[in-house]
């Protein structure tokens, strides 16, 4: 009776190693096919390698946009369109702001035994959670008065941002959405 059990517990042992050893040896076909990506990849670039820039136009216009922005009090005219091509404004102290912004971690990441990974949601500033769909909305504060603004795109509506008021022939007929004018924004120092 030993025997047997010897026998048919080393079978059992062949068989495991042999299919531990075949599942290690045998790509799936995905496998395959992220293999055939990277292939195809490493051919393209051996073939066209990346270019090599000696002037970064992009790098400028984030600059500008820095030196532009990264003034306290700048004044930020919004110009909104609606679905019947119709402009109003708000000028606003500062940029408008998402409201999915956060000044805090969305996510935690949290290990788990030998490689487990999950990603956990964290509560926003307010102690309420978010799944990112207020990304649509802008928020800040007027110009003169302080007042809190929100204003929503999306859906027949658009919103145009710019750093000085727009004398453009479409912008001249824009109604006044919040509490500063244009000109009650000229006269801040």
């Amino acid at each position: 009776m030993k025997k047997f059990v010897r026998m048919a517990l080393a079978t059992v042992v062949a068989l495991v190693a042999g299919l531990a050893l075949t599942s290690c040896t045998d790509d799936s076909s995905q496998d395959k096919e992220n293999a055939a990506k990277q292939d195809n990849y490493d051919h393209l670039v051996a073939l066209q390698p990346a270019g090599r820039m000696e002037y970064s136009p992009t790098r400028e216009a984030i600059n500008q946009w820095v030196k532009t922005w990264g003034q306290r009090g700048k004044l930020s005219y919004v110009y909104i369109q609606n679905a019947k091509g119709e402009y109003g404004y708000f000028i606003m102290k500062g940029l408008p702001v998402p409201r999915c912004k956060m000044l805090t971690p969305t996510e935690r990441v949290e290990s788990y035994g030998e490689g487990g990974v999950a990603v956990l949601p964290q509560p926003g500033m307010d102690g309420t959670y978010t799944t990112g769909s207020t990304c649509n909305a802008y928020y800040g504060f007027d110009a003169t008065t302080g007042a809190y603004m929100e204003f929503t795109v999306g859906t027949n509506q658009s919103f145009f941002l710019f750093d000085k008021p727009m004398t453009l022939p479409e912008y001249s007929s824009a109604k006044q959405l919040g509490p500063t004018s244009v000109k009650d924004a000229a006269k801040q120092p």
